[in-house]
């Protein structure tokens, strides 16, 4: 298994210990892990989603009216060998 699958696992692990229900899915350069947020969470649960979600390489929450909030979070397959490494003007 791919170390991005196992990062994306271990987070969706920790989220769904949390009582969050997770969903984890492969997508082209990376692999997403998204769980429906409840209206009401604990501080406690709140800092553990949060560490959880501080291995991926990016997250977020996504709020509407319609769908109530998705906890979002990706974890990519692999590093650029070249390219925005190190800002402008500095590449590998």
């Amino acid at each position: 298994m791919p170390a991005s699958e196992v990062s994306a696992e271990a987070i969706a692990a920790r989220l769904s210990a949390v009582g969050l229900a997770t969903r984890v899915e492969e997508r082209d350069g990376c692999t997403a892990i998204e769980a429906e947020m409840p209206e009401l969470l604990s501080a406690d649960s709140w800092r553990e989603v949060l560490e959880a979600v501080a291995e991926a390489d990016r997250f977020g929450l996504l709020a509407t009216s319609l769908n109530g909030r998705t906890l979002w979070a990706v974890v990519r397959k692999a590093d650029p060998a070249t390219g925005d490494v190190g800002g402008p003007g500095h590449q590998r």
